[in-house]
């Protein structure tokens, strides 16, 4: 019967009906949540121990290597730029030092270095300067020539009992005497100095600088003026490097010439010349005299010159070397150069007393006439020998076919009396000889084991 009546009962409803007003339903959780459901803080990571080894890292880094952090290479970069700055200058350093002196290192000798009594130091190390050139290939001069013959003549004027100048009043004196000389050649001209001799327009120079010249042109100084002239040749010897110049002016104020044979070793000297050009024309430099009568070999030439420490340049050449008392007592003509050291000081000049018989036979026959020579080297020494003599100049070489060895001379004999003169030095003997011609016959006194011989020597050629 209970079941028909669930039967019966289809369906079965509940209504719902919410109260005015509606209160808000708030819901509370007394319990404490579930492990699970708290939120778990991770455990701090534990400090990496420095001791203990990786043996994972070498794989770790084949297979992916760590990245490295980036480094400042601003100071690297400024190392490397300036060891490079560093390293040009030292190579263009040393590429000047191989241009100016070789391989060869400083303060060495060296090995080819060979020296003997009548060479100077470094023979093949040096080499003369004329006005700018380290050597001197004559040429063909073709400037036009003015006749032989003229009755000019270069004096020397003693200078005894003379007060020196200051070196004011010397360049005032022998400045207006100091000429320019200009030559011209194929595209290319030369510059340098030279000296009035005589009041009608002679001047002496040296052959170097008009050698291959086809023009000449002087300028003068005349009361601050500056007047070109035309000059023409008298005549020139190669080897003596001197040149006597004409133009055509008069009432020049000559040069006063003095003895180079008086100079000491010391004495104060001056130059004017033209150094470098016509920009720093007349230029006046002082020095002392370094030797008074040096011997050197000159371009295979045998020359005896005046040794000074006053500056020459380029331009300088065929000026005046002037002593204290405003005496023209050289002619300058070159200095020593060096490719391997720094040389200062050397320069060279004619003495006047050779030069005036040369100047003279230029004037009059337009070039040198045959030099008389004594065929005899002689060393100047100090020997006192049992009898009392002593040996001054002593014969070390006798020249086959020449004047000494005609007369007799011998190795080892001792010159005492030259042309009826006692001498003493080499000097007094040359002095004696520039007076003698070829053909004169001179006597000779001579020391000889113990004897003395009189000789008579004829000049050659």
């Amino acid at each position: 019967m209970e079941d028909n009546r669930l039967e019966q009962q289809k369906e079965i409803v509940f209504t719902y009906r919410q109260e005015e007003p509606v209160r808000p339903v708030v819901l509370r959780y007394e319990r404490e949540l579930p492990g699970r459901m708290l939120q778990k803080t991770p455990p701090p990571a534990e400090p990496v121990k420095e001791e203990e080894e990786d043996y994972l890292a070498p794989w770790r880094s084949a297979i992916a290597p760590p990245e490295k952090p980036r480094k400042n290479r601003w100071g690297v970069r400024l190392f490397v730029g300036v060891s490079l700055l560093v390293a040009l200058v030292c190579l263009g350093v040393g590429i000047w030092y191989v241009g100016q002196y070789g391989w060869a290192l400083p303060d060495r000798v060296p090995d080819d270095y060979r020296q003997d009594d009548n060479s100077p130091p470094w023979e093949d190390r040096f080499y003369w300067d004329y006005g700018g050139n380290d050597s001197f290939e004559s040429k063909e001069t073709t400037i036009g020539r003015y006749p032989a013959g003229g009755e000019a003549r270069l004096l020397l004027s003693a200078a005894e009992y003379r007060l020196p100048l200051t070196p004011g009043e010397i360049y005032e004196k022998i400045n207006p005497s100091v000429v320019s000389v200009l030559g011209s050649q194929t595209g290319y001209s030369s510059v340098g100095t030279g000296v009035i001799f005589s009041e009608d327009g002679y001047i002496l120079t040296n052959y170097h600088v008009i050698s291959g010249c086809k023009s000449c042109q002087v300028l003068v100084t005349d009361h601050a003026a500056v007047v070109e002239y035309d000059a023409k040749l008298v005549g020139y010897d190669e080897e003596m490097d001197l040149a006597v110049l004409k133009i055509a002016a008069v009432g020049l104020p000559p040069a006063e010439f003095g003895v180079s044979d008086d100079l000491e070793i010391g004495d104060p000297c001056y130059a004017i010349g033209n150094p470098l050009g016509l920009e720093l024309r007349n230029t006046f430099t002082n020095g002392i005299i370094s030797a008074a009568n040096r011997s050197v070999k000159v371009e295979g030439v045998d020359m005896t010159l005046i040794q000074t420490n006053a500056a020459l340049n380029s331009g300088n050449s065929g000026g005046p070397l002037i002593n204290q008392y405003g005496q023209v007592v050289g002619i300058n003509t070159i200095k020593m150069m060096s490719e391997y050291d720094t040389i200062e000081g050397l320069g060279f000049a004619i003495p006047t007393s050779l030069a005036e018989r040369w100047v003279n036979e230029l004037v009059v026959f337009g070039e040198l006439q045959p030099q008389p020579v004594l065929g005899i080297s002689i060393k100047a020494v100090n020997k006192t020998f049992q009898d009392g003599f002593q040996g001054l100049l002593l014969v070390v070489e006798v020249q086959e076919g020449k004047s000494g060895e005609n007369a007799g001379v011998r190795t080892g004999d001792y010159v005492v009396a030259f042309n009826g003169q006692e001498v003493s030095t080499t000097e007094e003997i040359l002095a004696i000889r520039r007076n003698l011609s070829v053909g004169d016959q001179v006597p000779v006194r001579i020391y000889r084991r113990g004897e003395f011989l009189d000789l008579l020597m004829t000049m050659t050629a």
